[in-house]
């Protein structure tokens, strides 16, 4: 089956689109999933800054959300439509949609919002949609994210191994032992983006800015006292807490000056390295996506804690498109009514689940909808109701 998958990060960077081609081996228990290529593509600069301001700590109403919902729904459904132009034909397009709010409160995951309606991305290209993939693990007892645990363990559990994406925020999963471990280590990007948008800038591209730097002790310390940090996986969290304010309320709150210049840059570089390494323990790799990836100062600063890092463009998945390949494999999953979470313990498959859950959820929405099992599909219009005595 060939999937068409479409996703965009905390980071809002792009709509990332990967096409895959998924299909059981001759062994059933085996999935075969072959990159047949992926590409961004850019958001409307507009659309963009409303997302962003759309984000906490800003109250926004319902009519803005709405709107965004339909506005984000169109921007998937053309993205969807150049990557199978650009990409190839598919059979199914999953959509991960945009975050705009994981509600989480001690600990507990109560909700999770992902908007950019479905509906326009059939409309634009004409293919089922498996959207809403993170709700049914929420409703049971789940975190709903990371997500990529299942991934994870299935391509390269083979030993152990942290497999490492920093993205707005940084997800670690700890897979090729008995147990499966995931969880959000905290911010990645986001809080770097953030103090970039202060200057007029997108991010510190190439970890320029905190190259030139110092890493400022006490505001480190300061932000390492978060008691975030201390949450035992799985664990999970989101802009609603590492929001744009984050830095300056938090420094604050603990009477410490917020760092100046690239010293600010150069201080959340090592904030994000230092909460990444202290999740790692027992791995004999390290394997790296996303658009920290990107970032040498920060990989390098990860190599000089965890050790070697390498990134799974060199595994065979590309680095920039490993989680939307993650949505292809989920949506595929959904399709034949297989869960798509990993267990928390290998011995026991139908047991809890790594996110956190209770038990296995098939994961995501179809739109449209299909007929019941039972159901035999009619090919003739309904052209009135008749209401007959009971």
């Amino acid at each position: 089956m060939r999937v068409l998958a479409l996703s965009s990060g905390t980071s809002v960077d792009g709509i990332d689109v990967a096409l895959a081609d998924l299909n059981f081996a001759a062994d059933p228990s085996t999935l075969e999933l072959k990159p047949l290529g992926h590409l961004e593509v850019p958001w409307d600069a507009q659309l963009r800054e409303q997302i962003l301001a759309s984000l906490p700590p800003a109250e926004v109403g319902v009519r803005q959300w709405c709107a965004l919902d339909t506005r984000i729904g169109q921007a998937f459904g053309e993205a969807g439509r150049i990557g199978l132009a650009e990409l190839g034909s598919a059979e199914l397009v999953v959509s991960h949609g945009q975050t705009l709010f994981h509600h989480v409160a001690q600990g507990r995951v109560l909700g999770t919002l992902q908007v950019g309606q479905p509906a326009w991305i059939h409309a634009a290209t004409g293919l089922p949609v498996i959207s809403d993939l993170r709700s049914s693990d929420v409703a049971a007892g789940g975190h709903g994210a990371p997500l990529v645990s299942l991934l994870d363990q299935l391509w390269l559990g083979e030993q152990p191994t942290a497999v490492l994406n920093i993205g707005g925020i940084a997800n670690l999963t700890l897979v090729g032992g008995e147990e499966i471990s995931t969880g959000d280590t905290g911010p990645g990007n986001c809080l770097l983006d953030a103090a970039a948008a202060e200057l007029g800038q997108k991010c510190d591209a190439g970890g320029a800015l905190a190259a030139d730097g110092q890493v400022d002790s006490p505001a480190l310390e300061a932000l390492l006292a978060d008691p975030y940090y201390a949450r035992d996986f799985p664990r999970t969290t989101g802009r609603e807490y590492f929001h744009r304010d984050y830095v300056a309320q938090r420094l604050a709150e603990a009477g410490v000056a917020v760092p100046t210049g690239n010293d600010l840059f150069a201080t959340l570089t090592e904030l994000t390295a230092r909460t990444i390494a202290d999740a790692v323990t027992g791995a004999q790799r390290l394997v790296l996506s996303g658009g920290g990836a990107r970032n040498p100062v920060l990989v390098d600063r990860l190599a000089e804690l965890t050790g070697e890092v390498t990134t799974s463009s060199e595994l065979g998945l590309a680095a920039d498109a490993k989680e939307a390949y993650l949505f292809a494999l989920l949506g595929f999953l959904a399709v034949h009514g297989l869960p798509g979470t990993a267990p928390a313990q290998l011995s026991d498959p139908h047991g809890p689940r790594a996110t956190g859950a209770q038990r296995p959820v098939v994961l995501g929405s179809l739109t449209p909808p299909a007929p019941a099992p039972s159901v035999e599909q009619s090919s003739v219009p309904v052209e009135r109701l008749q209401v007959v005595d009971p």
